[in-house]
This record gives structure tokens, sequence and C-alpha cells, in this order.
């Protein structure tokens, strides 16, 4: 008994298999769904795109058509003698837009200036699309020839002498001295600049000094001759001869018209009177 109801709970625990055919409705039903949803997909995705580049089109023609990245200026910094207009000037980006500029040309461009030592180029964004750090040349002497004042530093680079600087010591140039006056951003012999600054240590304050192709450096004494002292170092020991020389004169009831003293080996003096 007990067996025969086993038997039937078993039975009945056992599901009949069912097959269950698809009809072909409902296939083609799924088909068209999944081809609406793969439709839906490609033209959210189409949509998407066509906004990137409409978007990416509009920001293009706002940047190529608005003035925002054209350039009208520049930022300059590290600047002393120079202003802004200058290097603005020299650097050439007027009315250039950002994006066609080259840092290291506007570079190239700013050493034109026989001021500037160097020069650090930056761009960025609006406004300070284009900014210049620069490095000025220092001015050593003032050379002045025919009429014209310029500046020159410690490397002999002539410049524009731009504000009065009262520490410079001032060459007068004589007339004829070269075939043409010197100008921005030629080179003036390194020995003249050499000889020049050793001799504002020596000399007075404030004397100015002459310069001759041939006798080189010199000064006019408040005795009334002309000194001339030749060019380059070993100012000092010329500088000893001459006191000596001047006292011996002096003591001899001597009045030089000039004393030269460019070979230290060979000085000589013109008399004006006395022997």
């Amino acid at each position: 008994m007990s067996s025969r109801i086993r038997n039937r709970r078993r039975r009945s625990e056992r599901s009949p298999g069912v097959l269950r055919r698809t009809s072909p409705n409902e296939i083609i039903e799924r088909q068209t769904q999944e081809q609406q949803e793969r439709g839906e997909g490609f033209t959210r995705w189409r949509a998407l795109s066509a906004l990137t580049v409409l978007v990416f089109s509009g920001v293009l023609f706002l940047v190529f058509t608005t003035d925002l990245f054209y350039v009208r200026s520049i930022q300059a910094r590290g600047l002393g003698y120079l202003t802004t207009e200058e290097v603005f000037g020299f650097a050439d980006v007027a009315n250039f837009h950002l994006f066609w500029l080259d840092p290291d040309q506007v570079r190239e461009n700013v050493l034109r200036s026989s001021s500037v030592a160097d020069a650090s180029v930056e761009l960025g964004w609006p406004p300070n699309m284009v900014s210049i750090e620069i490095e000025e040349r220092q001015p050593a002497m003032i050379w002045s020839e025919s009429g014209n004042t310029m500046w020159v530093d410690l490397q002999g680079r002539m410049m524009p002498a731009r504000v009065e600087v009262s520490n410079l010591i001032r060459v007068n140039v004589s007339i004829g001295a070269f075939d043409e006056p010197l100008t921005d951003g030629q080179q003036l012999d390194n020995d003249i600049v050499f000889g020049a600054l050793q001799m504002q240590e020596i000399l007075p304050e404030n004397t100015i000094l002459n310069y001759d192709p041939i006798n080189g450096l010199g000064w006019t004494d408040s005795n009334g001759w002309q000194v001339w002292m030749g060019a380059g170092r070993g100012m000092s020991e010329k500088f000893k001869i001459y006191q000596t020389l001047v006292q011996d004169l002096i003591a001899r009831g001597i009045q030089p018209g000039e004393i030269n003293i460019a070979n230290p080996n060979a000085p000589f003096y013109t008399v004006l009177w006395g022997r």
C-alpha cells in the first residue's frame, strides 16, 4: 500500500514536457522589435554625432571670426628702459590670430631690438594671449658722435640712449673718427669699452672722455692740455706714468699742449711754452 502511494507521488512530481511551438507572427514581431531598438540606437548615435559636429563647428566659427582671438596687445615683463609698445612693435604680432603664432618666431622678432639681450615667449588664452619676458641690455657708457648719442653695453653693443643716466661715462668721438658714424646695433671695439670704464674709476667724477682712432681715449686736463691714453687694459699704470710726467713738466716750468701715454714705453708730449 505504501509503495503504491509512493509511486503515485513520484509520477505526480514528474511534470510532462510540453513542446511549445512559436508562431510565425511572434517571430516577425520579435524581429521587428529588435530592428526598431537597433534603429533607435543608431538614430540616437547619429543625432549625438551631428550635435558634436555642430558644436565643434560653432566653436571654430567663433574662434576664427570673432575679434577675441586676434592679437591687439601683449603683456611684457622685465622692462626697465624699453616700453611695452616698443616690444609689441618688434614682436610683429599685431592683428595675427593666436593660432597662427609661433613663439620661437616671436622671440626671434623681439631679439631684433639692440636693447634686448634675451627674451622668452608664452602663448595663452585671452585676455593675455602673448606674454613676453624681456632681459634688457644694460648701458655701460655713452657714445656721442656727430650729434648722435648712443648707449654701449659691456659687450660693445650700440643701442639707443633712452633716458639720462648720471653715472655713465661719456665718450665724445672726434669728427671723422670713423668712415660712417656708428649706429644702433653695431659693435664697438671691446678695448674702447674696457679702457673707458677703467678711466672712469681713475678720473674725477663727471670727466668727459674723448676718442681718436689714432690716439685712443683721452680727456682735457683742468690745466688746459689734452691727454691721450690709448685703449684696452692697463689704464691705472698709464695714469701713474702720466702723473709722474706732469710733475716733472710743472717743476721745469713747461706748459704742454698734449701728453700722450698711449704707448707707456714711449710717452711723449708737445710744448706750448717753456723748455
